[in-house]
């Protein structure tokens, strides 16, 4: 029972990723690179100032402002420099490799006898695997609401319009280059924030703590959106966070048939790529049993 309370609680956290990614890879439609490189920035700016005697929650807020800084130089090199998408976020997310490094002061840094916000004293009183259920929940939650909320306004309809159309958008006068910085901005900072918040509750930073992120982010969106079908922009968001806890879900029950924590990227990769397959699985079982049944196709 604790790893499975373990597993939703790691879920909740890492939903952070998955509605972060879903604001670009989905609503932008912009294949963001850049946080493979955001996310390890966001765990090693809070790690090493709150090893420096920073307070844990201003240390967590920084974290967000470097992760925007990371987006805003994203979409200035694909809007302004006319860089390709892809490459723009490579490129930072190579530059913030070196940038980690300088922050940290080596490979890793540990959070060992250093309080974090998992050290509060209401957190004291629940078991230790019920802190990051308990931490993930009010942050998941306050994150999603504070999204659901601003993509109601006329600045996040503009938002939605640019992801939708950037041609129809510019026509009526929406400014779509500020429209992508904006998301980029938002999504990297939201998921520089979630490194913070992961680096935290496993008590170090890593400088390779990014690899293989996106993989895990896409996994939660995609997942959600294979279980729950056709939903609204705003169940979507909730959908992703169901997903995220499913993934972990998932990498628990493949972990407890033998495999090695060596495995995780590959598993991830697999477990993305098998939800991707199967709605067109699901088509072309459905096909079969009409073909079975003498019914045609197009019926």
């Amino acid at each position: 029972m604790s790893m499975i309370v373990s597993s939703i609680g790691q879920g909740l956290l890492w939903a952070v990723l998955g509605v972060a990614l879903f604001l670009t890879f989905r609503i932008l439609d912009f294949p963001d690179m850049t946080v493979e490189g955001s996310f390890p920035l966001g765990a090693a700016t809070t790690v090493a100032m709150i090893a420096h005697g920073i307070n844990p929650y201003l240390a967590t807020i920084a974290a967000f402002l470097v992760g925007a800084v990371a987006g805003l130089i994203t979409g200035l090199l694909y809007t302004k420099g006319r860089i390709p998408i892809l490459l723009a976020g490579i490129l930072v997310m190579t530059a913030a490799l070196s940038i980690n490094l300088r922050i940290m002061g080596s490979a890793n840094i540990s959070l060992l006898n250093q309080k974090s916000i998992f050290s509060a004293n209401f957190l004291q009183h629940l078991p230790k695997y019920f802190d990051a259920v308990f931490v993930g929940f009010i942050i998941i939650t306050i994150i999603t609401l504070a999204l659901i909320f601003f993509l109601q306004t006329d600045l996040g309809q503009a938002f939605i319009a640019t992801g939708d159309n950037a041609t129809m958008a510019q026509s009526i006068g929406i400014k779509t280059d500020r429209m992508t910085i904006m998301g980029l901005m938002l999504s990297n900072g939201l998921i520089a924030f979630g490194g913070a918040v992961i680096a935290q509750n496993n008590g170090y930073a890593d400088i390779n703590m990014g690899i293989g992120i996106i993989v895990i982010a896409l996994a939660s969106i995609i997942i959600g959106e294979v279980v729950f079908g056709e939903l609204s922009l705003n169940e979507r968001l909730v959908a992703v966070i169901v997903g995220s806890i499913l993934y972990r879900l998932v990498l628990l029950a493949v972990l407890q048939l033998g495999f090695s924590t060596n495995d995780l990227n590959l598993i991830s990769a697999i477990v993305l790529a098998i939800a991707m397959m199967l709605p067109r699985l699901r088509h072309a079982l459905k096909l079969d049993s009409l073909i079975k049944k003498g019914v045609a196709p197009h019926e």
